[in-house]
């Protein structure tokens, strides 16, 4: 009997170190699999820190290049070549448009002059009267002694002021000349302002979202089931419309529009009364001033008063609308603005009442 248990006793002595032996080996292959896991995730650490490394050598040497960089090349809408040795500190802006430019990308501290015309996106003649800006007056053929006396790194002239930038650029100032008729034309001298005051980030950034924003509005109209026509009035008299290779033009397309005056010859044509009524637009705008005139048509019941006009299908179905002037004759940010408002006019079954 002593000897049976003494078997028994050694059986389970066996079988107890057997099992031991094997959860001990099952044990250390799994510390075995968790040290090559650990190694695995250390290598990828050191990859991932490897590659933060390199990154962080590129930026390094791409803010080296920056500070060290000290000349861009530029050419502006007429051609003109500008070389630039340093960011400018001291801007003089000749239109409003890029007035509006320059403060939407960040370099409106560096502005200190300005026309008469230019009041967005503050109220400048306050700042003009604090002296905290100057008015260097006119934008059309502007003098350029109050220009020369604020002492400018650079002019953003336009083609109203033409002979002002000739007479600057000789005297050995530098000068762009920022005036795009389209809507990419618009979206390049956003770019190319911000090049020129180092905000490209902030101009390329300001672009992308003019884009999306315009897409948007686009796509929805696509969707329209017609395309209403649409006169702009620009100008009158003599009466003045929107021609094909204009923002406006194009503005009232992507708004689901058909612009009556996109077969003219040329950008802005002079047009006939009788030209209107003949192509009986559907809708009618007109800005609300233009360049200090304000409501060159008086109201919109004298517009309507107009002889022969009664017989337009505008007129008769009170389809015709003011809009901000500013808004849809500047070649800059708010350019976005004016195409939610005339897609509204054009399609409000889509977006709602303007």
């Amino acid at each position: 009997m002593d000897k049976t248990i003494t078997y028994v006793i050694a059986i389970l002595a066996i079988v107890s170190l057997a099992i031991a032996t094997y959860g001990l080996v099952t044990f250390q292959g799994q510390v075995t699999d968790l040290e090559t896991s650990m190694d695995d995730i250390q290598g990828t650490l050191t990859t991932i820190q490897d590659q933060i490394d390199e990154y962080q050598t590129k930026i390094a040497e791409q803010q080296q290049q920056i500070e060290e960089y000290q000349e861009i090349t530029l050419v502006d809408d007429m051609g003109n070549v500008v070389t630039l040795t340093s960011a400018p500190e001291r801007i003089v802006s000749l239109s409003p448009s890029s007035t509006e430019i320059l403060f939407a990308i960040g370099a409106g501290d560096i502005v200190v002059g300005i026309t008469d015309y230019c009041n967005y996106p503050y109220n400048f003649s306050a700042w003009v009267e604090a002296g905290n800006i100057t008015s260097i007056g006119n934008y059309w053929q502007p003098s350029i002694e109050p220009i020369v006396d604020l002492d400018p790194d650079l002019v953003l002239a336009s083609t109203g002021s033409l002979e002002a930038a000739e007479n600057l650029r000789n005297l050995g100032y530098n000068v762009l000349v920022v005036e795009a008729e389209t809507i990419d034309g618009v979206l390049q001298d956003i770019l190319l302002v911000g090049r020129a005051t180092d905000k490209h980030i902030e101009a390329g950034v300001l672009v992308s979202q003019m884009r999306a924003e315009m897409d948007v509005i686009a796509n929805q109209a696509a969707d329209a089931t017609s395309t209403p026509k649409v006169y702009h009035e620009v100008w009158n008299p003599p009466p003045m419309s929107a021609g094909p290779g204009t923002f406006i033009d194009e503005l009232i397309t992507l708004g689901g529009g058909t612009n009556i005056f996109n077969d003219a010859t040329t950008s802005w044509p002079t047009v006939s009364s009788e030209a209107v009524i003949e192509k009986n637009p559907d809708i009618m705008v007109f800005p609300d001033m233009y360049m200090g005139r304000q409501n060159f048509y008086e109201t919109l019941e004298d517009v309507a008063n107009r002889d022969g006009w009664e017989t337009i299908s505008a007129i008769q179905n009170n389809k015709i609308y003011e809009i901000n002037a500013d808004i849809i004759s500047r070649g800059g940010p708010r350019l976005t603005d004016a195409l939610d408002i005339l897609a509204k006019m054009i399609h409000p079954e889509i977006f709602g009442q303007p």
